[in-house]
């Protein structure tokens, strides 16, 4: 029996549940090959599967013994499971090193798949492309462009194959799963740093400087007809708005033409405001920096994240995923001068104040929207109205469309921060990230520091991406000028990375490293007192501090509660005392307003 049919009715069966396809025969199932050299295990199969782990990494063999000149192929990371995370280097002769690559006169582009392993299309899609580079099909690709591929960068994820780890997906027969061996996301980890996988991105970033940053998913959510959906922070909401302009004004156009030209239907990368009533409109959804395409843009790091369509068949979304790739090369070929200007742009500027938190506008911007027709229906096993669609095309021509745009929370950028020496796991982090990091060696002393103490804050009852998340709220004091930082590190803000250091270090930022639970120490005490000592002592404080004397007096006449707690007005009065925790809810990390 063919094995072809045999997986082709096994799709057809697990899709059953799945709305209706459109007809599709786009002009690029020409880029693929049923036979001859490095034909892909996507190709063998007919555009149903993907290859496993083992077979991967013998392709990515296979690529480099066919064109050893032009493909390099580096392990950049070991997952937690131990399996290799590799990279393929793609430059003309034998150009493989940093600093070959960033002297070479072309732009570099790094392209990164399976960081959500289940969305495996880009894997397949660069194995096929990189096949023609090999094979001299494509020799005009690294002519214009240096390439940097990683095929899988969640591996363990990747292993985890089954055809029912995404019940709104079709295909790959059997897909990876969303989250790598310890259940972590790594679409999520990009400012805490907690995988390997993402540890490994850092490093390649530092080493290699790309011009551009790809991340290819594929999406999940409602049904409409584009195919390829892609996307960047806009320039209206963009901490590198330079930068998304470009992005707007010269890649855009160029990669819808060539998406279009080889029968795909390109479209914007929005989410559904509520999915199971589609015409209430679109969600413009704004990363932070914890995504990967947020953590790009506050870098100025030019990054598009392509989406694919879950609910259009495995081989179009291949095909479209390598189209689209295609059409990202020419435009960086083209505008290369113009979005290095951009960066460089973005690089010097650090505003006085940073947005770290949006939520939706609530006037919307409509849009036209080719989407599908749906019925909305009373569910007997839910018990609500839900949706069901029904495969026709449906064009919304004012479909509204809610961006990110109220500025939620701001905070003002620090001139610089300053990190006590024993936390050098901040450090290590913040030089990860690229951040310029100098310690202090000679005798300084605290010159118009301050620190912010919690005055109140709440853990989440449940973990988020294998972290206590904690909330708080924060009061400033001045910092003692005797205060000696010799040992301590000091980051500046006025530095290419200083809008994402401060989106690190400054706890009210949401994704902070305060944030994801970095400083548990700061919430315990280890010090504590004896009431046989304390008594004397306190009565003897509130003697020499009449103000004090007072202060206690009225608390104890106004609050019945705290006037009938021995164990508050003794902790009341020992917090007065200079034998009190200093530490105690401090945020250990001090800042400073003042240029220098």
């Amino acid at each position: 029996m063919n094995l072809g049919i045999v997986l082709l009715s096994a799709t057809v069966n697990l899709n059953g549940h799945l709305p209706p396809l459109q007809d599709w025969q786009g002009k690029s199932v020409g880029l693929m090959q049923e036979q001859g050299p490095l034909t892909t295990d996507f190709e063998l199969s007919k555009g149903l599967e993907s290859p496993d782990y083992a077979k991967t990494m013998a392709f990515i063999d296979r690529l480099v013994a066919a064109n050893p000149t032009q493909f390099k192929a580096l392990t950049i990371g070991r997952s937690d499971a131990g399996r290799d995370i590799k990279m393929l280097v793609a430059s003309e002769a034998n150009q493989f090193s940093p600093a070959m690559i960033k002297n070479n006169n072309k732009p570099t582009l790094l392209i990164q798949a399976g960081i959500h392993a289940g969305e495996i299309d880009g894997k397949d899609a660069m194995f096929m492309l990189l096949r023609d580079i090999a094979t001299g099909k494509r020799r005009d690709i690294l002519n214009k462009v240096n390439l940097l591929f990683i095929p899988v960068l969640n591996v363990d994820g990747h292993e985890r194959r089954s055809a029912y780890n995404r019940i709104n997906q079709r295909g790959p027969a059997l897909m990876g799963y969303r989250t790598n061996g310890l259940n972590l996301n790594l679409n999520r980890d990009y400012t805490k740093l907690d995988t390997p996988g993402v540890r490994a991105i850092m490093q390649v970033v530092n080493q290699y400087q790309p011009a551009m940053y790809l991340d290819l998913h594929v999406t999940d959510g409602a049904d409409y007809q584009y195919d390829i959906t892609y996307g960047f922070n806009p320039s209206f909401a963009s901490e590198s708005p330079a930068v998304a302009k470009v992005l707007e004004q010269h890649f855009t156009p160029m990669i819808d033409e060539k998406l279009r030209e080889q029968g795909h239907e390109p479209g914007p990368l929005v989410f559904v405001m509520d999915k199971r009533d589609f015409k209430k409109g679109l969600a413009g959804w704004v990363a932070s920096p914890r995504f990967s395409n947020g953590w790009a843009d506050i870098k100025a790091l030019p990054s598009i994240l392509l989406e694919n369509h879950s609910l259009k068949p495995y081989k179009q979304r291949v095909l479209g995923t390598y189209v689209f790739v295609d059409g990202v090369i020419d435009a960086l070929a083209e505008h290369q001068q113009a979005l290095a200007k951009a960066v460089e742009t973005e690089q010097h500027f650090v505003p006085g104040e940073l947005v770290v938190e949006r939520s939706y506008a609530e006037k919307p911007d409509p849009i036209a929207f080719k989407g599908i027709a749906y019925k909305r229906f009373e569910s007997a096993l839910s018990g609500q109205m839900e949706a069901k669609y029904l495969g026709e095309p449906k064009l919304y021509e004012q479909l509204p469309v809610y961006w990110q745009k109220v500025e939620k929370r701001k905070v003002k950028v620090p001139n610089a921060f300053y990190i006590p020496p024993a936390y050098t796991h901040t450090v290590d982090k913040l030089k990860l990230h690229g951040i310029t990091v100098e310690q202090l060696n000679t005798d300084v002393l605290a010159d118009d520091l301050v620190q912010l103490a919690i005055k109140s804050y709440k853990f989440a009852d449940t973990p988020f991406e294998g972290r206590f998340r904690v909330s708080a709220e924060f009061e400033q004091q001045a910092v003692p000028p005797t205060l000696n930082l010799s040992g301590w590190y000091r980051v500046s803000t006025q530095q290419a990375g200083g809008e994402l250091a401060t989106h690190l270090l400054h706890p009210s930022a949401p994704d902070s490293l305060f944030a994801w639970g970095d400083f548990p120490g700061v919430f315990q005490r280890t010090e504590y007192v004896e009431n046989y000592a304390l008594e004397p002592f306190a009565r003897k404080m509130l003697k020499d501090n009449p103000a004090m004397a007072l202060a206690f007096d009225k608390k104890i006449s106004e609050d019945k509660a705290f006037a009938n707690d021995p164990k508050a007005r003794m902790e009341w009065l020992y917090q007065r005392t200079p034998y009190y925790d200093q530490a105690y809810l401090k945020y250990p990390i001090l800042m400073s307003f003042k240029e220098k």
